[in-house]
């Protein structure tokens, strides 16, 4: 195992965790980041849905108290109940629609070209949104109805396409059902803990043979360094939002995607 192969896994890892949960999709950014570094190895789509495991370690640890009483509350507090099912009912969309197009995904949809486009029309959408989307009639996670959370499901389904953002659809999808956008936001840490946990051990099913033992410092490297900056994110994304909404990373979205159609358009990136 080269160092090399670990610092290219740290960098990568880095990524994920300080994309996953803001509305610029981590899934773009790792293709593109993998792109720069040229790594096109069977294993690189692996490790790039592996290491999102760390970023929901951090979830799990940030929000610890709140997952301990999901946990508990499942069995005798009708509130906790009821929000266990408004996560599932938003999982269920992408987990049904994901089991059925991953191959068609994976091989077709994970383009450079894909995620710049798509980086692109989500800024554009996000921005209109952030002007558009009603007053909120939810203020809180909790407020958020057995409906709407199925609802959001419906519009995580566009974060399939990488470049969209899984976050950035579930959040603005929140937002224009009505919902607060701290609430939002928050809601969409815990709708990640089921659909990223989902994903990454579906893909590793599917290609474990893909994986040997050679790559695990290279996964350990990279779900580490996943875990450390996602938590760094998520103990500041709240403020953050609260503060200056999305329309940072919006201009974010669309001036990078730009960027990476020049590149590639140019034959720099490929």
């Amino acid at each position: 195992m080269s160092s090399s192969s670990l610092l290219d896994a740290g960098l990568l890892g880095i990524v994920e965790g300080l994309t996953e949960f803001i509305p610029v999709s981590s899934t773009g950014h790792l293709i593109l980041a993998e792109a720069a570094l040229s790594r096109h190895d069977a294993a690189a789509s692996v490790f790039d849905v592996f290491i999102q495991v760390g970023a929901i370690l951090a979830v799990l640890w940030a929000r610890r108290t709140r997952v301990f009483k999901l946990g508990v509350g499942f069995f005798n507090d009708p509130v906790e109940r009821l929000m266990c099912f408004k996560i599932l009912a938003a999982f269920v969309p992408a987990a049904i629609v994901g089991f059925f197009m991953h191959e068609y995904i994976k091989t077709v949809l994970f383009s450079p070209w894909v995620v710049a486009v798509s980086l692109i029309v989500g800024g554009v959408i996000m921005l209109w949104v952030e002007k558009s989307s009603p007053a909120p009639k939810m203020d809180t996670m909790d407020d958020i109805s057995l409906k709407t959370a199925f609802g959001i499901g419906l519009c995580q389904l566009a974060s399939l396409v990488p470049g969209i953002s899984r976050a950035g659809a579930s959040i603005v999808g929140a937002q224009f059902l009505g919902v607060e956008r701290k609430a939002a936001t928050e809601f969409s840490f815990f709708l990640a803990i089921p659909t990223i946990i989902g994903a990454a051990v579906y893909d590793l099913y599917k290609n474990f043979d893909l994986v040997t033992k050679d790559h695990i410092p290279v996964f350990a490297m990279g779900t580490i360094m996943a875990f450390i900056s996602a938590l760094i994110v998520i103990n500041t994304l709240i403020a953050f939002v609260g503060k200056y909404g999305f329309t940072p990373f919006s201009y974010y979205r669309i001036a990078l995607g730009a960027v990476v159609l020049i590149l590639l358009y140019t034959g720099i990136l490929s």
